[in-house]
């Protein structure tokens, strides 16, 4: 998701945004009054790795990350907690792919890694709203979120001597975003933009504790951006 996507979608939440300001009849007036409700989102997203390489022997170690698109899609559960808050589970599939390019190493098939990932994403977010206005209410939301790498190969014998880049299965992130409640006739659409940011350690480390690949690196973690489009 390049940044004429990601402003696009900024804008077609702000045009939306104003365009149910001009609306004069509520739609669903008592959607928000609801215990439980449920939904769907679709979305794209943008990740990369966020990188601490070690110090000491490692010094001419050159590593990057190249980022790239990728979608998302789930489920919404929404329990109603107070009149401007809300807890929502928002399991669902996350994937896209990313190059690593170890730029101290000579040849293509060594200093090249493309990293697939898809992961099941299941976040626990707490959504604060300002009061409706006509048929528009916008809000800030965050949360951890549990991610299980269908792509990790952690258990796979072979490492990056033999072409394999391994991270570990089961990770832990905290998103924040923010986003806008828009009231329709027959559902709220909700656009919104959020960050993720990895909590743990993601690199599976090659055996060779000396690795020309895993050793110069500290941490590794997940961050991005999702652009997510929410029916409710």
């Amino acid at each position: 998701m390049n940044k004429k996507v990601l402003l696009f979608g900024v804008f077609l939440m702000i045009s939306n945004a104003f365009y149910a300001q001009r609306e004069r009849v509520e739609n669903i007036p008592t959607f928000d009054e609801k215990k439980i409700h449920y939904g769907f989102y679709l979305g794209l997203n943008q990740n990369d790795f966020k990188l601490n390489l070690r110090n000491s022997i490692f010094d001419d170690a050159d590593i990057t990350v190249e980022p790239t698109s990728g979608f998302n899609v789930g489920l919404i559960a929404d329990l109603r907690l107070h009149k401007n808050l809300n807890l929502r589970l928002e399991p669902g599939l996350v994937s896209n792919s990313k190059n690593i390019y170890f730029n101290h190493l000579d040849t293509k098939q060594d200093s090249v890694r493309e990293i697939g990932s898809t992961y099941l994403h299941v976040p626990v977010i707490f959504k604060f709203s300002t009061d409706r206005y006509k048929n528009i209410r916008p809000y800030i939301l965050g949360g951890i979120s549990y991610n299980y790498n269908f792509s990790s190969n952690e258990n796979n014998q072979d490492d990056n001597s033999s072409g394999q880049f391994r991270m570990t299965t089961h990770n832990f992130m905290y998103e924040v975003g923010l986003g806008i409640d828009i009231y329709l006739y027959y559902f709220k659409f909700s656009p919104s933009i959020r960050g993720i940011f990895a909590i743990n350690n993601e690199i599976k480390y090659d055996d060779d504790p000396d690795s020309q690949w895993t050793a110069p690196i500290n941490y590794m973690g997940t961050r991005g951006v999702f652009l997510t489009f929410a029916f409710e």
